[in-house]
Parts: structure tokens; C-alpha cells; sequence
């Protein structure tokens, strides 16, 4: 005899976070009949581009190929101003879709989700917020995306600081006023480089404080003219096709010859390419054995440092800014726009924090090695606790109650980086383990997947959905595979290095977004044989 019970729930589809994921979760799942709520803990729609709001801060990714594809109409009605759009733009477009297709009144803002906990005898989840408001849902859908809880270093005396601080990923509505301040901004990486060139002619002083120095390129930005835009709406078929099976997400195609098939002279002429190419060209357009092939990584390297030199004026400087540690695709390429030139300007330094260490902060500024150096405001562009850091915050609660941060204590365990053991009717696309590259492209497959899981459920007359425990470990050993992991190193933040404490695991998925598509289809064809349904009180 079966202990579950029937109750009813307040909405079939609950889905947390408001980003370019649970935008798109939330119209698949009422597109598709769900009876479908979205808890946003901000005010507005946008998740990352919501909250990163500082100077300059802007898509490296090609607007076009970050929008969404499932609406020709939409594609056709919205004109991206810049091949990288800046946040403000980003932060309208969000706000007409969710009003072009009339979602807005299914999402309740100001609403953080504290708890989420699964009630076994009725297969459902109760889903608690910071309001006292509680939820019962069939199933949960986190997307609460990888990038979405910042990090700040525990250095000592942060507390005791009497300016302003601001972290990137939290910044205020209001415009922060750098006019005539001395400004310190610790971290260099993505957002890091953005904020710097942005402020630099505002504030009295800049100091930039670098633990770890990039192979940053040029983003080259650039208007979309009309001609552009007439070929953008023209190709929205050809576009969407090649984005939806494009193994980056891009409509970049690589180079399909080794770097060594071209002579020395050839090689340097292709580097300039690149380097006067857009974003992620670097690296997605690049030979195909660029990250692979010493020579061709190391002369690559070459001349991105002979760029940098030839750049900054100050010799000193210039070496800081030149990596020592890792090779091109060590880690996660930035894309600036003037950042190498605003070291020549007499008000902006730059600090090695290995050479230099941060000793603590003080009442009024950054105690280094050298001495106390006064601020008036900090910027920390430190990053986040990437893949799995807001999913650990959830206080999601499984099977016996099991904590989800407990479960995955040595890091992440997924099947298709969407769902985990152990936790029925619960998914979280966009989490870890889903892909490399342009992130709505990957994280649209698996709300695709997710959607039409729901769908087969609510066809066979089950309510209760969870991956067999054999599949996660099939797919989570793949993750973490020696052969198969990327070009990215595990002191990177894509295993979770810049967090303390924090165990090194993949949290992307180092087979790519093909081998993604390629399983996600098998599963579809075996009519998701590495799933249990099931239905409650019965």
C-alpha cells in the first residue's frame, strides 16, 4: 500500500529567477498548458543583466546570438543598437519580451526564495520566501543562473571601511558618482576590465589592484548599421538554425586547418585577424588547434604580448599585464574596449597583488605591503560563486531531506546538467555542467528538455519525475574525465578555484553542447528510459 496522498498545488511549474533562462522556462511551460508562476528576488526582469548595472558593462557575446529565436516576430520587431549591446539595452529588451508575450503577470518580484523542500507523500515542493509567503508546486524549476552570487574576498577590515563599496554583480539603480574620487577596484577579470576605461577620466585617482593577469583582446564593438539589420531579419531562419545546433552558440565558424598547415608569415597575418575580430573570434574562429598546439598557442601569445607592449607606454606596467601562468584558453578570455590604453593615463596604476600583497582594509583605504594606500570608494569586481552557488543557497531539500549543498558537497553531481538524484520534479537549466559557450543557447536546450519532459509526464498520467541514480553517474564521471576536460585549468573559476574551501570539480561540461544535443535526443528516442515516473496515490 502506498503512503502518498493527493493535495492540490498552487501551480503546476514554479520557476526561480527571472534571467534569460526562467524567462524562456516560463514561456515554454505556459505555452505548453503548465499552470506556471516565476519568484524573482529583484525588481526586474534581466538576472545577470539586471544586477550588473556598472559603468560599461555590456554582452561579449553578440546581441543577436544571446536573443531569443523562438519568435520570428520578436527577432524582427527588436533592432540591437551595437554588435554588444550595453545594460541598459540589454535590461529594455528583457522588459518587451516578457510584455510582448504578456508574462509579466506571472511573475512576482521582491520575492527570495529561502527554502524549497520536497513533500514525498504528495510528490510535490513547498517553496518558502524571505515574505513568509509559501508555494506548493509540482515541480520546481531553479534557474538561478551560474553567474549570480558574488564573491568577496575575506580580506580583514572590509567592515571598518567608512567610503562606498560596490561589488560589479550588486550595483546600484542609482549612478555612482566617481567625480574628483580616488577609487580602488580589486579584480580584473571580465567585469573588471570594463569598469576600468568607463571611470577612468572621472575620478581623481584609480588604482587597480590584480591578482591574476588575462590574455585580454579587443572586444571591437561596433554600431549595426540598417544594411546589418535588413540581412539580420532577412536571415532569421538560416540565423536560428545555425545558433541551435552551432556547437558554441555562436555563428562563428573555426578555422578548420592547423596553425602549422600555414607558414610563419601566414600565422602572423592571421593573428591580426583575430585580434581585429569581434569578442569571441579569438577563440572560436581561431585555428582549430590553437588551444591544443604549443606553437601555435605559444605564438599566439606572442603576439598578443607584443600588442601590449606596444600599447602601454610603462614597461613595468606592461609586464604585469602580460600573463605568465597560463596560455590562451587557460582561462576565460576577456574582451575590453581601451583598457590596455588607460594605464598610459598619469591618474591610473596598477598594483600586483602577488608581488604586493593586501594586507587588510582600513578605515580609509587598502593596507598593502608598501603602506596604507587612502580610497574613497572600492569596486569589487571579484566574480562569483560560479555553477553551484546559488543552487546551495536555495535551501533545497530532497528525499528524506537531503540538502542539496550536502549532496553535492564534492561538488556537482547531474545528469545533462539539469537534474541531480534524489530530488524529483526538480531542474535547474542553466546550472552546472551544462556547456561551454554563449549560455542561452545551451541553457535554451535544456528548458526545451525540460518542457517536454513535463509534457511526457502529464501525457502518461504520472506527477512525480527523477533521473536514475546510474545515468547521473554515467554523465558526472564524463564531466569530471581527465580526457575529456576542456583547455580551461582547474585554477580557474570554472572549477570553483576562487572560492575558499570550495572542492575543484568541473562545473562546466567539458564534451560540449554537441555531446549535450547528442544525449538529450538519445534519452528522447528511448522515451526517457534513464528517468522514473511515477504517479502519487497509486
Amino acid at each position: 500500500m502506498s503512503d502518498s496522498v493527493s493535495v492540490d498545488v498552487d501551480v503546476d511549474v514554479l520557476v526561480i529567477g527571472a534571467g534569460v533562462t526562467g524567462i524562456y522556462q516560463l514561456y515554454r511551460a505556459r505555452e505548453a498548458g503548465f499552470g506556471v508562476r516565476l519568484l524573482e528576488a529583484g525588481s526586474g526582469v534581466g538576472g545577470t543583466w539586471y544586477w550588473n548595472r556598472y559603468p560599461e558593462a555590456r554582452f561579449d557575446s553578440e546581441s543577436y546570438t544571446y536573443g531569443y529565436l523562438f519568435s520570428k516576430e520578436l527577432w524582427e520587431e527588436w533592432e540591437w543598437s551595437e554588435r554588444f549591446a550595453g545594460q541598459p539595452e540589454i535590461e529594455r529588451y528583457f522588459n518587451y519580451v516578457v510584455d510582448r508575450f504578456d508574462l509579466r503577470r506571472d511573475i512576482s518580484f521582491g520575492t527570495k526564495v529561502t527554502a524549497a523542500v520536497y513533500d514525498e507523500p504528495t510528490g510535490t515542493w513547498v517553496v518558502r520566501t524571505a515574505d513568509g509567503g509559501e508555494t506548493r508546486a509540482r515541480y520546481v524549476v531553479a534557474a538561478t543562473g551560474i553567474l549570480s552570487v558574488p564573491f568577496i574576498p575575506g580580506i580583514e577590515g572590509r567592515a571598518d571601511f567608512r567610503g562606498a563599496q560596490h561589488h560589479t554583480g550588486q550595483w546600484p539603480k542609482a549612478p555612482v558618482d566617481f567625480t574628483g574620487k580616488r577609487v580602488a577596484l580589486i579584480g580584473t577579470g571580465s567585469s573588471g576590465v570594463q569598469i576600468v576605461p568607463a571611470i577612468a577620466d572621472q575620478v581623481a585617482s584609480l588604482t587597480v589592484y590584480q591578482k591574476v593577469a588575462d590574455w585580454l583582446t579587443p572586444l571591437n564593438n561596433a554600431p549595426i548599421e540598417p544594411e546589418e539589420q535588413a540581412q539580420l531579419k532577412a536571415g532569421f531562419e538560416s540565423i536560428r538554425d545555425t545558433l541551435n545546433t552551432s556547437p558554441s552558440g555562436f555563428l562563428h565558424q573555426i578555422t578548420m586547418r592547423s596553425g602549422l598547415e600555414d607558414s610563419p608569415e601566414q600565422r602572423q597575418a592571421f593573428y591580426e585577424e583575430r585580434w581585429n575580430g569581434p569578442g569571441f573570434t579569438k577563440l572560436s574562429e581561431h585555428y582549430y588547434d590553437m588551444t591544443t598546439n604549443e606553437v601555435v598557442n605559444k605564438e599566439w601569445c606572442e603576439f598578443i604580448a607584443a600588442r601590449i607592449r606596444s600599447i602601454v607606454e610603462d614597461p613595468e606596467t606592461a609586464e604585469k599585464l602580460i600573463p605568465k601562468d597560463h596560455a590562451y584558453g587557460g582561462r576565460r578570455p576577456p574582451f575590453g574596449t581601451g583598457y590596455y590604453e588607460t594605464y598610459n593615463k598619469p591618474n591610473v596604476s596598477l598594483v600586483d597583488i602577488n608581488v604586493t600583497p593586501i594586507v587588510r582594509i582600513t578605515e580609509s583605504g587598502i593596507e598593502t605591503a608598501e603602506g596604507l594606500h587612502e580610497v574613497d570608494i572600492i569596486i569589487w569586481a571579484t566574480g562569483y560563486d560560479f555553477g553551484t552557488g546559488a543552487l546551495n543557497r536555495l535551501g533545497v531539500r530532497g528525499r528524506g531531506g537531503l540538502p542539496l549543498e550536502e549532496y553535492w558537497a564534492d561538488g556537482p553531481s547531474t545528469y545533462l546538467g539539469v537534474v541531480t538524484a534524489g530530488f524529483p520534479n526538480f531542474f535547474f537549466p542553466g546550472g552546472p555542467h551544462g556547456a561551454l559557450g554563449n549560455n542561452p543557447r545551451y541553457a535554451g536546450d535544456q528548458v526545451d528538455f525540460v518542457t517536454d519532459a513535463l509534457v511526457r509526464t502529464r501525457e502518461h498520467g504520472h506527477d512525480v519525475v527523477e533521473v536514475d541514480p546510474a545515468a547521473e553517474l554515467e554523465w558526472t564521471e564524463m564531466m569530471n574525465d581527465k580526457a575529456s576536460v576542456s583547455s580551461f585549468l582547474q585554477s580557474s573559476y570554472f572549477y570553483g578555484a576562487n572560492i575558499p574551501g570550495k572542492p575543484i570539480r568541473q562545473l562546466l561540461n567539458p564534451t560540449g553542447r554537441w555531446k549535450l544535443q547528442e544525449l538529450i535526443a538519445d534519452v528522447v528516442e528511448k522515451d526517457y528510459t534513464t528517468f522514473t515516473f511515477s504517479r502519487t496515490g497509486s
